[in-house]
């Protein structure tokens, strides 16, 4: 299935560019999110009238990623979690928890924002966790897991 994409897509390619995808990738993700419109004669057609305001729109998205990044530049933030006595944890840190205290610590973060390539956390330590704040705007911030006290 061919189409062109409407926004810069990591791993797949940048605005206006038309590219080969799966159907079910095209049908189910692309297309629905408004990520991309089928490469038909007509689509293109429209595509190239409506080209400017959609780079200027990339573009604008572009600056405002930069700013909160610079906004977040050194951030640490620390998470409490249950843990045992070497330091492994009761459970995980998903990407849920690390967006919520990043988010507390005053930069609103969404979870899908949050890039853990090696999968949850599952120990206490110092931790260094990519955000990708748009395809071209990604960085590391620190996230410290501490074994919280036990109650009881």
């Amino acid at each position: 299935m061919d189409v062109i994409l409407l926004e810069r897509i990591r791993n797949l390619g940048n605005l206006g560019e038309t590219v080969k995808v799966k159907p079910g990738f095209g049908r189910n993700y692309l297309i629905p999110n408004r990520k991309a419109v089928p490469a038909t004669p007509e689509n293109v057609e429209k595509f190239e009238a409506q080209r400017a305001e959609l780079e200027r729109q990339q573009a604008a998205s572009l600056g405002e990623a930069q700013t909160r990044a610079a906004a977040m530049e050194g951030l640490s933030v620390t998470i409490g979690a249950r843990a045992g006595t070497e330091g492994k944890l009761y459970g995980s840190i998903g990407t849920a928890e690390i967006a919520d205290a990043i988010t507390a610590a005053g930069h609103e973060v969404a979870k899908r924002e949050v890039r853990l390539e090696n999968g949850a956390l599952r120990s206490t330590g110092e931790y260094n966790i990519g955000l990708q704040l748009h395809p071209d705007v990604l960085f590391d911030v620190t996230v410290i897991v501490v074994a919280e006290a036990a109650e009881g």
